[in-house]
């Protein structure tokens, strides 16, 4: 499996993330890319987008993710807490099995940061899926 890690864009707007349909609508430049992109949202303490970094970009439908590329930016950037997220090109937002176990082993290596991952949300071209709140 191959992937790349790559750095993005510092966001031109900063929108204050309240709800998973807010982060969709900020990510919606990423919503309909044909590989998997791993992305986090760095969030300020009243939960301001600071940036928005591409972690990993994977294959059609996978992507391997780390903390230690996670978090990296995040701890640079001294955010508050992150929003990680990837999307499902080939559509459907149920997470898998793998998109729950990333979930909590980010949730455990924010917590040991001292950097709470508020929300893993699955988008795609015309959906969204928060994992935390389970809609």
């Amino acid at each position: 499996m191959t992937y790349e890690t790559v750095e993005e864009r510092t966001v031109d707007y900063c929108p204050q993330i309240n709800s998973p349909a807010d982060v969709a609508e900020a990510l919606t430049p990423y919503r309909n890319l044909e590989q998997e992109h791993f992305l986090v949202l760095h969030l300020d303490r009243k939960n301001y987008v600071k940036a928005i970094k591409i972690s990993t970009i994977g294959l059609v439908d996978s992507c391997m993710v780390h903390p230690r590329e996670t978090f990296c930016e995040a701890i640079k950037s001294k955010c508050s807490s992150i929003i990680i997220a990837h999307n499902h090109p080939a559509g459907g937002t149920q997470p898998s099995k793998q998109d729950e176990e990333i979930t909590e082993r980010m949730k455990k290596a924010g917590e040991i940061l001292g950097i709470e991952v508020l929300d893993h949300v699955i988008v795609t071209k015309d959906s969204y899926y928060s994992c935390v709140r389970g809609t």
